[in-house]
């Protein structure tokens, strides 16, 4: 007879997904997860897989959690470039509020730890990145569309500048005791949308 498990597996992973957020990949052990989990070693590796894999869905589940809030911001009806400011400036005061600069953004920290030797990492960072990109190249469609944003501004080009802004924005805002840094360059990319 199948023994049944003991534990939620996707409370497992959530605390999975908060431990490396706030550690890092190589700075946590399965000893760690262990330990955090509260789960025996074995039903560990046999619900999850290897540490990479756990860390490959604990991924996927902050991505899943993290679009749906986005979209929802830049798919709202009305005036579209407000809500790109918005989000823009949203995610310069995340970077720099005291706990963002602690845990940073996951798929940023995977894609500066692990995305340039890990494929399997960088595939995920690269989705995250191609979603982001979409939704921002959408929503400056539609501000074109509506006469927001002049006809010389390329609603493609205007994402991907965004979405580089945007990382980097996370980027900097752990790393650097300056906040204004970060604001100033929201600031100023914004200036892109006039």
């Amino acid at each position: 007879m199948a023994r049944t498990k003991e534990f939620d597996p996707d409370a497992a992973l959530r605390a999975a997904l908060e431990l490396f957020w706030r550690r890092g990949y190589e700075a946590t052990s399965m000893a760690d997860l262990v330990e955090h989990l509260g789960i025996g070693r074995a039903s560990l590796y046999a619900t999850f897989g290897s540490k990479h894999e756990l860390y490959l869905k604990a991924l996927d589940r902050y991505g899943r959690t993290q679009h749906p809030r986005l979209a929802g911001e830049l798919s709202r009806p009305g005036p579209v470039l407000p809500a790109v400011r918005a989000v823009v400036r949203r995610f310069a005061a995340e970077a720099t509020a005291t706990e963002s600069r602690e845990y940073g953004c996951l798929v940023t920290n995977t894609a500066v730890e692990l995305a340039p030797h890990d494929p399997a990492a960088a595939r995920r960072v690269e989705q995250s990145w191609d979603h982001l990109e979409t939704l921002l190249h959408s929503a400056l469609l539609r501000a074109r569309a509506q006469g927001e944003l002049p006809g010389d501004r390329d609603p493609a080009v205007l994402a991907r500048t965004l979405l580089v802004l945007l990382q980097g924005l996370r980027v900097v805002g752990k790393a650097s005791a300056d906040p204004s840094r970060v604001r100033d360059a929201a600031e100023g990319a914004l200036t892109l949308l006039d």
